[in-house]
């Protein structure tokens, strides 16, 4: 039965055998094979094709749609052929006689299938020559940057990100010293943004570096915009790129990161549209120079700062290793005290934690801790991974002068706070600012290095009014590496805090090849008979309180000696007779000393030209025509020193006697000097500092408008202890000006007078009624009044109140105002005035003042602290509810500051705060 079956089935396609549907059963076989031969021919093609995508993506492409939609069909097809392949093999096989089917219809079906799988696969081949396989991927909007897990600034970072979403600020600018961290701080920036959303499209990070190049700052651009090859490429001049990246950027909202600046940049000769509230894009820098926050306009500066200690030992143990650390019970401890050495600087503690990751030698430690206050160079590293790159701020410094100046301030010990105007004085004396005719002039050329040294972040501002200035260890490391060639001649500068060393040294001949030497030794009592110093310029022998004198042959071999400090040795008694050989001498600093006799060789040191006695409460005696013979002088500073009023007077005559003489700070004790003061124009035109002290019997100081007027350099006025003095007067002499003229007629008139007065200090002075003169010291900075019993009104006015239409210019510069101890003091003004300078103002003990002349319009912007007791603050009374709480957020409570030193603002009366160097205009 099975035959006949069989041989039915054969009739139908006998029946058709010629149809073109047999053609499929006919050729079924040879359609299999060439079906398999097609796929192998695919398979080969798919694996190329795959093998040029996968290529292409790792280089960051992306596969074409076309392609990837290709190669899908591809690996599904192989599928639907194995298939069919299958079907199509059990088919032929179960064929009768080899060649007729038994089921027609089923070997048609197979049959159409692999014909038309034959004609899919032969077309599939066709579409897979593909010239292109895939694109370059569009950038993201940021890169990540490669960094380390970062240890602090966390503050500076805090307030970046803050003022990164200031719609008021457009460009910020991240500035402090090399190594400190900034531009690591940058690209923690950078990176936060991949992690967090924003509104920017595109983040593009740039190194810009000392010489800007603008072209490659524009290629980073280019390449991050995506802007077409072809059209990139034909803008030949770099105006001509600029005008095309400007075209995208303005379309955008971006952020623009330049790291490591040194001067001001164009942003349009970049292409750089600049951010505004508008565009809402933003730009944020990084350099060593304030000088760029200007330059750059930007809206905020952000000092970052050296770590804090905890932060910086976090940092310094990760770059040891536990390994290292726990592989000796001293070197945790050991490794501290290195740690400590680079105060908080990040490079210095990178630097030294590697070179020290490897010692488990406690004795190697030892030697580095050495090494770091000798001779820090030598270790590993320091040089060139340290020094080379702070060096770059220093070669950027403007003129010789800046440099020398900037390596000088490594003569003082570590940590030292110098005050401005002392720096500046040392410098001249030094001849680092040139040769100096006007000494006036040499002190706004210093104040201007001081200002790029600090710009540059080279030296630090201490204290909040930026009196006094200090440098960083490592800065000063590297400054003392700079003055010793390299480190070729270490013994340039030599910084002492033990005497004993300095006897050590000397054994060694190691003295020989010094030219500056600073001592500080709080127990020496003694020094050697004498020290052989051939070269030596600069001496330095300071707060060594049990000295009391020198040997008389000390300063015989030092006869190249240009600067001589002696300063703060409370107990030194006597100078020795042989300071007068110092021919070269042109500083002579003896402040705070108990010396009770100068001696009378000084006179041989006819090239000083700066010599400074404040503070010698034990001098009674200066030898006649000593001061007269000293014919280079050109500075004298004998303020709250204690000599005699005949020798007072002498000292004037011999003042007045010297031809280069143009600068003065004197203390004057009686009126009789005072007269010859008065008498004198080229003493008035030379006044700087002016104390007047222990008046007994003056009862009124008349002072007339010409005297103001020749005292054009006079900056500081103390008056003290003056029990009788009731007033101060001041003389207006000009036609149709009387003295008895309304406040307002007196501010008119004072243009001309006190106009370089920046500072008052009114103490102990019983009887005195107000202080109404003020008002011709139109840019007063600094008043400071205390223990002033029958002060009523700081300034008395006796106008109609009719006459007061608006708010008088009384106090627009002034910043600082302290009142203490003035039990009858009622008011500081009795009409309400603008304040728009003032910073600070502090009141104790003054229980009468029961207002401040503030109204909601008065200027605050400037405006720190308010400081004084709460009772005090209490029962003020004010204008209403809104001025109260406008000034309430300044008050700070410090109900014991009226009787201790005021060490935050160096409040302390020292002569170093009378003197110190106010801001010029």
């Amino acid at each position: 039965m099975e035959f006949v079956s069989s041989i039915v089935g054969l009739v139908p396609c006998f029946y058709d055998h010629t149809s073109k549907h047999t053609v499929y059963i006919r050729d079924l076989r040879k359609n299999l094979q060439a079906l398999s031969k097609e796929m192998v021919d695919l398979n080969n093609l798919y694996e190329d094709v795959k093998e040029r995508v996968e290529r292409a993506e790792q280089q960051q492409m992306k596969r074409r749609k076309e392609v990837g939609g290709w190669i899908r069909e591809v690996e599904a097809m192989e599928k639907e052929v194995h298939e069919i392949r299958q079907r199509g093999d059990q088919e032929i096989q179960k064929s009768c006689l080899g060649c007729c089917p038994r089921n027609c219809w089923s070997s048609y079906r197979i049959g159409k299938a692999v014909s038309e799988k034959l004609v899919a696969v032969s077309g599939q081949i066709g579409k897979g020559h593909f010239d292109v396989v895939a694109e370059m991927l569009p950038r993201p909007p940021v890169d990540e940057l490669p960094m380390e897990a970062t240890v602090g600034p966390q503050l500076a970072y805090e307030k970046s990100c803050r003022f990164l979403k200031d719609p008021q600020v457009g460009i910020m600018v991240l500035y402090g010293m090399g190594g400190v961290g900034k531009t690591t701080l940058l690209k923690k920036i950078n990176n936060e943004f991949l992690a967090t959303s924003n509104d920017f499209e595109v983040v593009i990070w740039a190194v810009v570096s000392k010489s800007p190049d603008i072209e490659k700052i524009q290629q980073v651009i280019w390449n991050k915009l995506e802007i077409p090859r072809d059209k990139w490429e034909t803008r030949s001049s770099r105006e001509e790129k600029a005008a095309e990246i400007l075209r995208v950027l303005k379309r955008k909202r971006f952020i623009l990161l330049l790291d490591d600046i040194w001067e001001g940049l164009d942003l349009l000769e970049m292409g750089v549209p600049r951010p505004d509230t508008e565009n809402k894009s933003k730009i944020v820098l990084t350099t060593r120079s304030q000088d760029v926050c200007h330059q750059m306009k930007a809206q905020k500066s952000i000092e970052v700062e050296c770590l804090e200690s905890e932060d910086a030992w976090t940092l310094f143990r990760k770059e040891v290793g536990e390994e290292i650390l726990n592989s000796h019970p001293d070197i945790p401890m050991l490794a501290k005290v290195v740690a400590e050495e680079c105060r908080g600087l990040p490079l210095a503690l990178v630097t030294l934690g590697r070179a020290m990751a490897a010692e488990k030698d406690p004795s190697n430690w030892d030697k580095v801790i050495q090494d770091l206050r000798k001779s820090p160079a030598e270790i590993t590293g320091m040089e060139d991974k340290l020094f080379h790159r702070l060096k770059l701020s220093y070669d950027r410094l403007p003129d010789n002068a800046s440099k020398s100046c900037f390596i000088y301030q490594s003569i003082f010990r570590e940590d030292w706070e110098s005050y401005n105007f002392e720096l500046i004085e040392l410098w001249i004396g030094e001849g680092l600012l040139g040769e100096v005719h006007d000494i006036h002039e040499a002190r706004d050329q210093g104040e201007k290095i001081i200002k790029t040294l600090k710009h540059a972040c080279l030296l630090e501002s201490c204290g909040s009014r930026e009196r006094r200035v200090k440098m960083h260890d490592v800065i000063r490391d590297m400054a003392l590496w700079l003055y010793g060639e390299h480190g070729v001649k270490k013994n340039k500068i030599l910084v002492y805090n033990k005497v004993a060393r300095l006897d050590e040294d000397q054994e060694t001949s190691k003295l020989k090849e010094t030219e500056k030497i600073s001592l500080w030794d709080m127990d020496v009592g003694k020094f050697p008979e004498t020290l052989v110093c051939p070269n030596l310029k600069t001496l330095f022998v300071k707060n060594c309180y049990n000295l009391k004198k020198f040997p008389n042959g000390f300063f015989q071999f030092m006869l190249l000696l240009r600067v001589l400090d002696l300063s703060d040795n409370d107990n030194l008694s006597e100078l020795p007779t042989g300071i007068g050989k110092l021919g070269a001498l042109r500083y002579l600093n003896l402040s705070v000393t108990r010396i009770r006799e100068l001696p009378i060789e000084l006179k041989n040191l006819k090239n000083l030209m700066i010599l400074i006695m404040n503070g010698m409460k034990s001098l009674e005696i200066i030898p006649q025509d000593m001061i007269s013979s000293l014919i280079s002088l050109k500075l004298f500073s004998i303020f709250e020193s204690n000599i005699t009023s005949g020798v007072e007077e002498t000292v004037l005559e011999e003042l007045e006697s010297l031809n280069d003489i143009s600068e003065i700070s004197i203390t004057i004790c009686n009126a009789l000097s005072f007269n010859k003061l008065k008498s004198s124009r080229k003493l008035q035109r030379c006044i700087r500092n002016l104390f007047l002290h222990k008046w007994g019997d003056v009862i009124s100081l008349e002072l007339s408008s010409s005297f103001f007027k020749r005292t054009e350099h006079l900056r500081v006025l103390y008056i003290s202890h003056c029990d009788k003095l009731k007033e101060v007067k001041i003389n207006v002499e000009r036609e149709g000006i009387h003295n008895d003229m309304t406040l307002p007629n007196k501010i008119a008139a004072r243009e001309e007078y006190f106009h370089t007065l920046r500072k008052v200090l009114i103490e102990h002075c019983s009887k005195l009624l107000d202080l109404t003169w003020l008002v011709y010291a139109p840019y007063l900075e600094h008043l400071r009044v205390e223990d002033c019993e029958s002060i009523e009104e700081v300034i008395h006015d006796d106008s109609e109140v009719g006459e007061m239409k608006e708010k008088l210019d009384i106090f627009s510069r002034l910043k600082y105002l302290k009142l203490n101890r003035l039990p009858r003091l009622k008011s500081i003004y009795q009409h309400l005035l603008l304040f728009p300078s003032l910073e600070i103002i502090k009141v104790y003990e003054c229980k009468g003042l029961r207002s401040l002349p503030f109204d909601s319009d008065t200027s605050n912007n400037s405006l720190k602290k308010i400081k004084g007791e709460t009772s005090w603050w209490n029962q003020l009374k004010w204008n209403n509810e809104t001025c109260k709480h406008s000034f309430t957020p300044y008050f700070q409570i410090h109900e014991a500051e009226a009787y201790s030193t005021d060490t935050e603002e160096s409040e302390t009366g020292s002569i170093d705060d009378v003197q110190e160097q106010p801001v010029s205009n």
